[in-house]
C-alpha cells in the first residue's frame, strides 16, 4: 500500500497536487486531521480499497496545532510495511501574497488582527515538522498549474518503482537559488556567451552556443569535474534510500552556461537513471 501525504503553505498548489493524484487513481482526502492518519491507513488497507493505486491526503495548517507539532511521532506509528511519500509544496512569500491578492481568498490564519504577510510567516512555523520530514520538496514560485501537474507525474508517480528521481535544473542567480535544490553548482566563472553579439539572444540549447562553450577548455574541465563528483556521490545517495535529488546549475541569467551544462548532464545521466529529468527555470 502507498500513502502520499501532501502539505505546504496555503497557495502553494496543494489542491492541484491532490487533484492530479486523484486523476491518477488515488483515493484522496483533503484537510485530514493528523491524528487520524493511523486510523485511515488501517481503513484503506481493507480489500475494498485495493482497486485504488494508493491513498493521498492533504494536511495543512487548519489542523490542530498540537497535532502538527507531533507529526513525526504520529507518522512513526504507521506500519513499517507502508510505502509512504511526503510531498511538501512551498513558494516564496511574494508569490504567495500575489496569489492571494489575485484570488481574493482569505488566508486560513489571517484575521482582523493578523495581516496576510504575518499569517504566511506563521504558517511556515506551524508546518515546520512536516517540511523537515518531507521526502520531496517542490518550489512552485515560478511553476504554472500545468508544470506542477507534470512535475508530480514525473517525479512523484514515476518514483513508485523505488528508483531515485534525478532532476537537473538550470537557473539564474539574479532570480535566486531554487529553494528545493539539493546540490548547487555555480558556473559563472565560464566565458559568457551573452557578451558575444551573435549569441546574446540565443540560449544553451542552441547549437551555436553549445559550439562556443565546447570550444572553451574551462567549460570542458568544469563539466568533467561536476560529472566526476556526481559519479562518486549519486550512487551513495541512492544507497542511503534517497528518493529524490535536484542538481541545480546556476549562471548569471540562466540562459546560456547553466542551460548548456544542465542539458549535457541530463543527456549523460538519463542512460544511468531511469527517472531523470531536466528543467530550465528561466526558459519556461
Amino acid at each position: 500500500m502507498q500513502l502520499v501525504i501532501i502539505s505546504g503553505r496555503s497557495g502553494s498548489g496543494k489542491s492541484t497536487a491532490l487533484h492530479q493524484l486523484e486523476d491518477e487513481g488515488y483515493y484522496c482526502i483533503d484537510n485530514l486531521p493528523v491524528s487520524l492518519l493511523p486510523a485511515l491507513v488501517e481503513e484503506t488497507s481493507r480489500e475494498d480499497f485495493r482497486h485504488f493505486r494508493g491513498t493521498a491526503v492533504c494536511i495543512d495548517a487548519r489542523n490542530a496545532w498540537k497535532d502538527l507539532a507531533s507529526f513525526g511521532d504520529i507518522v512513526d506509528q504507521l506500519p513499517a510495511s507502508l510505502h509512504r511519500e511526503i510531498l511538501y509544496l512551498d513558494a516564496d512569500d511574494a508569490a504567495l501574497i500575489k496569489r492571494f491578492s489575485e484570488t481574493r481568498r482569505r488566508h486560513p490564519l489571517s484575521s482582523d488582527s493578523t495581516p496576510l504577510a504575518e499569517a504566511i510567516d506563521k504558517e511556515r512555523v506551524l508546518l515546520g515538522p512536516i517540511a523537515s520530514d518531507a521526502s520531496l520538496v517542490l518550489d512552485t514560485s515560478q511553476l504554472t498549474i500545468y508544470e506542477l501537474r507534470d512535475a508530480i507525474k514525473q517525479r512523484l508517480l514515476k518514483n513508485s518503482t523505488g528508483s531515485m528521481s534525478l532532476l537537473f535544473q538550470s537557473f539564474g542567480f539574479k532570480r535566486g537559488v531554487p529553494t528545493d535544490a539539493d546540490l548547487v553548482f555555480d558556473v559563472r566563472m565560464l566565458p559568457n556567451p551573452h557578451w558575444v553579439k551573435a549569441l546574446r539572444l540565443k540560449n544553451g540549447l542552441d547549437r551555436e552556443v553549445q559550439d562556443f562553450l565546447e570550444s572553451q577548455p574551462l567549460a570542458e574541465e568544469l563539466y568533467r569535474d561536476i560529472r566526476a563528483y556526481l559519479d562518486t556521490w549519486l550512487p551513495r545517495y541512492m544507497d542511503s534510500n534517497r528518493s529524490y535529488m535536484t542538481v541545480a546549475i546556476g549562471c548569471t541569467g540562466g540562459q546560456h552556461r547553466s542551460v548548456y551544462l544542465a542539458d549535457r548532464l541530463h543527456r549523460h545521466y538519463r542512460a544511468r537513471f531511469a527517472n531523470t529529468h531536466v528543467r530550465h527555470r528561466e526558459l519556461q
